[in-house]
């Protein structure tokens, strides 16, 4: 669980770059195709290119899936929401890891579901806004992202164990470049196709480029999955809400935004209280 709290404190500052010196300055789609570009270009050095082809084609799927149709889906709902309702509807991610691993194992676990619920309900508490008249269809379309990001890290801790049972070696720093390169090409065709020549303006605005690129999706997605390998369900279900206090803390802290402390505190409280649950299980499970 250590690497999915260290990316969450480092994903938590990509929130308030994005949204204070990013958003309405930089095609979306621009910085989404060199995020993605500039993670992969950390991750080619290490990439072994006698993958087996199985093997690669698989983390490319996933990596289109989990990042590149994601941030399609994400965007989009940018244009039909306002920011605290897409904050608010991402809350049900952990509902559909827990569905969508049950799904894949071919079992049902009121457990991992029940863990979920009680983080959905803690972000609930810190995000829950008055929503506006027409966000139906917004609404479906951030499903749209949830169900991808969801089905990614599923995906990816299924594909990962499966293969260590086989007794396959697969490295994950010689190998995860795929994942990269199979987002690439889904940035690249939305770019082309729905991207306009809206540019960073400063060194700033690069260098939080090269940043976010570099570390906070070449890093962070890499110790972000390797770290769904090592927990279970119902704890990569739980953590991938406490992203929500996280973010509203450091924008809080450092930018000074308005934020409802007891709200965040309340929330944040649940959250943990979700994560310790899903871990005492697990170890009463195995004692």
């Amino acid at each position: 669980m250590f690497l999915l709290i260290l990316v969450t404190l480092l994903w938590a500052f990509s929130f308030s770059l994005i949204g204070v010196y990013l958003a309405g300055q930089v095609d979306s789609y621009f910085s989404v195709l060199t995020r993605v570009v500039l993670a992969t270009g950390v991750f080619l050095p290490f990439l072994n290119w006698r993958t087996p082809p199985r093997t690669a084609a698989t983390l490319m799927a996933i990596g289109a899936v989990q990042l590149g149709l994601m941030y399609l889906f994400y965007y989009q709902s940018f244009l039909l929401l306002s920011v605290p309702e897409v904050l608010l509807f991402t809350i049900f991610t952990p509902v559909y890891i827990a569905l969508i691993y049950d799904l894949l194992a071919r079992s049902f676990s009121p457990w991992n579901l029940l863990i979920a619920a009680i983080a959905v309900l803690g972000a609930a508490i810190i995000r829950w806004d008055n929503l506006s008249g027409s966000y139906w269809t917004g609404f479906l379309v951030v499903q749209g992202a949830n169900l991808c990001f969801a089905t990614g890290q599923v995906a990816y801790k299924q594909f990962m164990q499966s293969e260590t049972k086989r007794g396959t070696r697969l490295p994950p720093r010689q190998t995860f470049g795929w994942f990269f390169i199979g987002a690439s090409i889904v940035a690249t065709m939305a770019w082309l196709i729905l991207g306009n020549p809206q540019y960073p303006s400063s060194n700033l605005q690069w260098g939080i480029l090269l940043w976010l690129g570099a570390v906070a999706s070449g890093l962070g997605y890499f110790l972000w999955n390797k770290g769904a390998t090592q927990v279970s369900p119902g704890t990569l279900a739980a953590m991938n809400n406490a992203l929500i206090p996280a973010g509203l803390l450091v924008n809080l802290l450092l930018w000074n935004r308005d934020a409802d402390l007891v709200r965040l505190t309340v929330g944040g409280i649940v959250i943990v209280a979700a994560v310790l649950l899903s871990e005492w299980h697990n170890k009463h499970r195995r004692n």
